[in-house]
């Protein structure tokens, strides 16, 4: 675990950070302004979250007529800062505990206390500010393709999200790029919408569990999955104005066609263009939790972050006293925005409780410990 001394540099102390302005980070604003608080909130790389790139929200509580995925983080920015929230552009690029240097300090620590007071928060542009407690609610990334046409149809005809997106596309052709658990759990959903989907994935075997195989292959019998196997997508057509027209398919019998493509077995590779009305990727997340490794806080073989769960208070704590999760750097299931909000209002009141025991700790009051006798 990483400890370092106090910078002389520091620009500011906050009594909380949350590093996020997604769903789940701006709910956590609100909740822990409303609380007295102080809360400054980092956007990041990608200020809004993954609901930035849907283009209309249809499942999020309160808006019969949907809502559009930007306005609604505009709402919630403003309605964070009402409250008194402060919000500022900045990536986090490392979390560490501040080393205790004083006496006092030390004299004050209960045995076994190894609790932080405070974290240093580092940002890409180098600025440096110390909290008492930080909310990590920095999402987790959708990965991508890179191929052409995917930048100006993101959130119009491509998606990643097919129990956000799936339903304004009935009736439509729907194509799902993957070969994972994820991607056959989206391709059997979208049969609830969809004239036919296809399943593209760039091998012969898939990597989802049998169980998922299985229930694909049963709607593959009765006509509603079609699997593409040995196929990759090199190119999406169409426009933010019309949506997805159709996409251009690679092939080879065995698989990976895109790297043939750039061998001597080019000429082996089929390249054809296919109409579908849609495109969904299921090829995985990448949680946005490189920032905290300093800490020493668990997480997972992805880059998910554990927190306690269970039941009463403390569900969104972590291993590291102080730092609480919140959304889709916790959430690799559900992912979705009112989830995501859900996390982040109980990651607020987790840190208020956890605040007003810092608080009243022995540390904070100057106090000194109490040590049990043996006797």
């Amino acid at each position: 675990m990483t400890e370092t001394s106090q910078d002389a540099d520091v620009t500011e102390h906050r009594r909380l950070v949350i590093a996020g302005s997604g769903i789940a980070g701006l709910t956590a604003a609100i909740y822990a302004a409303r609380s007295n608080n102080d809360p400054l909130v980092f956007e990041g790389d990608e200020p809004g979250g993954q609901l930035t790139l849907t283009t209309e929200v249809d499942n999020y509580p309160g808006f019969p007529e949907g809502i559009s995925g930007p306005e609604l983080v505009t709402n919630m920015k403003e309605q964070a800062k009402r409250f008194g929230a402060e919000v500022k552009h900045g990536i986090v690029e490392s979390v560490e505990r501040v080393e205790r240097s004083s006496t006092a300090d030390q004299n004050a620590t209960r045995p076994g206390d190894d609790s932080p007071r405070p974290f240093r928060v580092e940002l890409k542009n180098g600025d440096v500010y110390t909290a008492d407690a930080v909310i990590a609610a920095s999402g987790a990334s959708a990965r991508t393709l890179g191929v052409p046409g995917e930048d100006d149809l993101m959130g119009y005809g491509l998606s990643t999200c097919a129990t956000c997106d799936g339903a304004f596309f009935r009736d439509e052709k729907i194509m799902v790029v993957g070969g994972g658990d994820a991607a056959m759990e989206e391709a059997n959903f979208l049969t609830k919408f969809a004239s036919t989907v296809y399943l593209v994935h760039r091998r012969e075997e898939f990597r989802a569990e049998d169980y998922w195989i299985d229930r694909t292959m049963e709607k593959v019998e009765d006509g509603e999955i079609e699997i593409m196997r040995n196929t990759e997508l090199t190119e999406i057509h169409g426009s933010p104005e019309e949506g997805v027209d159709h996409v251009t398919l690679v092939r080879h019998p065995e698989g990976h066609p895109k790297e043939k493509l750039d061998s001597e077995r080019a000429d082996e590779v089929e390249e054809f263009d296919f109409d579908v009305g849609a495109v969904f990727y299921a090829i995985g997340h990448t949680p946005n939790t490189a920032y905290l490794e300093g800490t020493g806080v668990e997480m997972d073989d992805d880059g998910y972050l554990r927190t306690k769960g269970g039941f009463g208070g403390g569900q969104t704590a972590t291993d590291v006293d102080g730092i609480f999760g919140a959304g889709d750097v916790v959430d690799y299931h559900y992912q979705q925005a009112i989830t995501a909000g859900g996390m982040g209002s109980k990651a607020a009141i987790d840190a208020d409780d956890y605040l007003e025991d810092l608080e009243r700790s022995p540390v904070a009051t100057g106090e000194p410990a109490t040590v049990e006798s043996d006797d």
